[in-house]
């Protein structure tokens, strides 16, 4: 059915929204688009059931899961990942009260009062204005006193963005680096202005997603959790052979070279006092192996040989992640029942100007664990926030474009 399909869908949906329901609530790098999870359960013909997301990041499958009347399981490393996957999916506040609590802060925010609470933060007077800073720990201390938990964490996704608005790095920036002194003189944020703007999108979202969830009969759930399934998926939590299908997007390589999840968490992380491990060093590639290794998948051994030739040092750091991989996929294809789907959206990108064939590494990898082969989509990229250049020699200064198309890569369990 996937193959008589194929020329009848865009999977570019370069005019559809992408920010409708909840999926309007927080930004996050190289999000996927909720139309292609959406799609994926239409062909595949996927109700009720149960969604896996290994790498879910800010949760759009999940969501997507739900509004399809599918459970749905995440899995991600960062703990602000998983903050904004949790509040994403829940649908159990009663709008009114949301109501209630932000009419009640947009109240305080006119003549705001109390202690600030300003954590411990490296350098912080060098990422926020003092002004800034203030006003964020006063904002902080109000959130500290919702007593409904869910409501809470509704406040706290909001004022993650704050933070991240309000602050003196460079918002087209994924890492770390604050405006030059020219930009920064005129850098002059309100973080209760800010704030309230999140709080009324954010709710607008909520409302047509609550709405929207109140029809579903059965009542689908979320679950989201911490584990890195490059070491293990724990069977205590995500039973083996218990999801239906897979659909998710994986790094597309180290976080070094492509996207830096951890630097672009890393304040908001500190202000909310969530734990904050080396989120980087941690994913997938962010530890380098000292060996050669060749996988048993022609055209990626091909492409690791050539880069061997250029630069051994950037090929070891190639292989560390798709050794990664690998082990990951090696865990997430015991969570799959017979028969059911794994679905990974990913890009090609560029190192020492050769392209790693990623797509075809997948599907290498899933057919060594039982698999086979039902179709590969390919879809342009119209304004994915991903970076268009990356350091192929992983020198300064050195970019070359990378990453224009994406692939779905579809793979059945026998």
């Amino acid at each position: 059915m996937v193959i008589d399909m194929k020329n009848q869908v865009d999977w570019t949906f370069k005019d559809a929204s992408t920010r409708e329901y909840t999926h309007i609530y927080h930004d996050y790098p190289a999000r996927m688009i909720p139309q292609i999870p959406r799609k994926l359960f239409e062909i595949l013909n996927i109700k009720n059931g149960l969604l896996f997301d290994p790498y879910c990041g800010s949760g759009t499958t999940l969501v997507e899961a739900l509004l399809n009347g599918t459970n749905a399981i995440g899995t991600d490393i960062n703990p602000l990942a998983r903050l904004i996957s949790e509040v994403k999916t829940d649908y159990s506040i009663d709008p009114i009260e949301l109501s209630l609590e932000i009419d009640k802060f947009n109240t305080f925010s006119m003549i705001p009062n109390g202690k600030p609470k300003i954590p411990e933060i490296k350098n912080i007077d060098f990422w926020f204005k003092p002004n800034v800073k203030k006003a964020l720990g006063i904002i902080l201390s109000y959130i500290e006193t919702i007593e409904d938990d869910n409501i809470k964490k509704f406040f706290m996704v909001a004022f993650s963005e704050t933070v991240r608005e309000s602050s003196n790095t460079r918002k087209n920036e994924f890492k770390l680096y604050r405006y030059d002194q020219s930009k920064l003189s005129n850098h002059n944020p309100d973080p209760f202005i800010i704030m309230k703007m999140k709080l009324e999108r954010n709710f607008k979202g909520y409302k047509l997603y609550h709405n929207r969830m109140m029809q579903n009969y059965n009542k689908p759930i979320a679950k989201v959790f911490g584990y890195n399934s490059v070491y293990e998926i724990p069977n205590l939590d995500i039973k083996e052979n218990s999801s239906d299908i897979i659909i998710t997007s994986p790094p597309y390589g180290d976080s070094h070279t492509t996207v830096a999840y951890g630097q672009y968490s890393r304040l908001s992380l500190e202000w909310l006092g969530l734990k904050e491990n080396n989120i980087d060093k941690e994913s997938m590639g962010g530890k380098t192996y000292k060996y050669m290794k060749f996988f048993d998948c022609k055209e990626l051994d091909n492409a690791i040989n050539i880069i061997k030739e250029k630069n051994e040092k950037r090929a070891l750091e190639v292989i560390s992640f798709y050794i990664d991989l690998e082990k990951s996929i090696n865990n997430v294809s015991k969570i799959i029942k017979s028969k059911g789907y794994s679905c990974y959206v990913i890009a090609n990108r560029k190192v020492s100007n050769v392209e790693l064939p990623s797509h075809i590494a997948i599907k290498c990898f899933f057919e060594n664990n039982g698999f086979e082969h039902v179709y590969t989509f390919t879809r342009d990229i119209p304004n994915k926030r991903m970076p268009r250049l990356n350091s192929p020699s992983n020198k300064p200064g050195i970019k070359t474009e990378t990453m224009s198309k994406e692939y779905i890569i579809i793979m059945k369990k026998i």
